[in-house]
């Protein structure tokens, strides 16, 4: 296998890591450099992610509603001292998992110290035994009260919602157009690809390969005319992505992974399903593109193991799917500590904006992020950004919280849900 950056960074590390281990218990085995990396990130993860600092007096939470018109979801925080947050909500899990919020998670946030947001996501996650709920059931729901939180917080401190979290790294996002299509021709998406990049004029596009989850690919051998065709029509200076979503079995991962080494593709995106973390590893061992995942993962110990394995070269916690940004900044910085880059994958109509005050706040934030466009029902005010491309960049909101102020006769419209 030749050398790359990639595995560079990744042997420099591995033997960084021996050499910081005690003479007296060094052992040249994987295992034992693995089992000290763990110890390292162990200790990353015991770093308090929010400035606690910024706040001297309690915010104590006095109300925290879920709102809902038609389809869309909105949550709003209100401290005693009246002070108000909020967020939009990831929709399409929300109208399957709202009793979640309102029975199991609304009455554990009344009356507790928002300062205190990080101890509380993890003791949220044992109240009325909801990590049995783990995945998109508890963290969609979790994700959007903690940003209706850091929204609150944020205003107060007249700080960014990156600033909150993290310094600022990156003011501006670069993003990469994004097509999610399957199931057509070749040719129907090389059109559609044109089409998107003449509205965006971004610099780096992802497209879908196979047939997701180890479904057959239709049209049969699509991907293998699509890889070569995209590179020869959009040129080298063109960056791109591909991402399989899980279609794959470790052999034919491993040969299509290979078929984008050939054509100079930057990253590989879920090779084979998200929960196969051994067959993972084994496609990330046998290619030099690099190997992204983690959109599906909601635990925090897998992703330590799918970092300290070098499972993973870059890591897309999805900040709504993993339940916010502060268990997401704690997975960017593992990957930092590992010389691994963090990508976030993004969901929801407005989780570009949440993203971009994530990336804004890591300093190991991939050079462009996925793009999706924005929830048109939800309308709202920026005052410190247009929000629109430029040429592929967009500037992060530098307003306090969120940064956006969305439209009081829109949240008008909603209705406070009842458990």
């Amino acid at each position: 296998m030749k050398t790359n950056r990639r595995n560079f960074i990744a042997t420099s590390l591995v033997g960084g890591l021996a050499a910081s281990i005690p003479s007296t218990t060094y052992a040249s085995t994987k295992t034992d450099i693995v089992r000290f990396g763990y110890a390292k990130l162990d200790e990353i993860l015991k770093n308090p992610v929010l400035k606690r600092e910024l706040f001297t007096t309690p915010v104590i939470i006095e109300t925290l509603e879920l709102l809902r018109f038609k389809e869309n979801f909105l949550c709003r925080v209100r401290s005693k001292d009246g002070a108000e947050g909020i967020s939009a909500s990831n929709n399409s899990p929300m109208k399957s998992f709202y009793p979640v919020f309102v029975n199991r998670l609304q009455p554990f946030f009344i009356g507790k110290d928002a300062r205190d947001l990080e101890s509380l996501l993890e003791e949220v996650y044992v109240y009325q035994s909801n990590y049995k709920f783990q995945s998109l059931a508890l963290w969609v729901p979790v994700a959007t009260i903690e940003f209706a939180i850091l929204d609150m917080l944020g205003r107060i401190a007249n700080k960014s919602i990156g600033q909150l979290i993290g310094n600022i790294h990156n003011p501006v996002v670069s993003f990469y157009q994004a097509n999610s299509e399957r199931d057509i021709s070749t040719e129907e998406t090389l059109e559609h690809l044109h089409t998107q990049l003449a509205e965006s004029k971004t610099k780096a596009l992802k497209f879908k390969v196979g047939g997701r989850m180890s479904h057959p690919e239709f049209p049969p051998d699509r991907t293998e005319k699509l890889i070569p065709l995209v590179r020869k029509i959009f040129g080298d200076k063109m960056h791109l992505f591909a991402d399989s979503n899980g279609s794959y079995s470790t052999e034919e991962a491993i040969r299509i992974g290979k078929l984008l080494q050939e054509y100079k593709f930057e990253h590989y995106e879920e090779p084979v399903p998200f929960d196969w973390y051994e067959e993972t590893k084994q496609v990330a061992d046998a290619l030099t593109i690099p190997i992204a995942g983690g959109e599906q993962e909601s635990s925090i110990h897998n992703f330590r193991w799918l970092i300290a394995n070098n499972a993973l070269q870059i890591v897309q916690p999805d900040v709504y799917y993993f339940g916010g940004m502060v268990r997401s900044m704690r997975v960017a910085r593992m990957a930092e500590a590992f010389g691994k880059v963090c990508t976030p994958h993004i969901s929801g109509g407005l989780g570009f904006l949440y993203m971009m005050h994530f990336v804004s706040a890591i300093p190991n934030a991939g050079p462009y992020h996925e793009f999706k466009g924005y929830d048109k029902e939800v309308a709202f005010e920026c005052k410190t950004s247009s929000l629109l491309s430029e040429n592929g960049d967009i500037k992060v909101p530098t307003g306090p919280g969120s940064g956006i102020d969305i439209d009081p006769d829109f949240i008008k419209k909603h209705v406070v849900v009842k458990g």
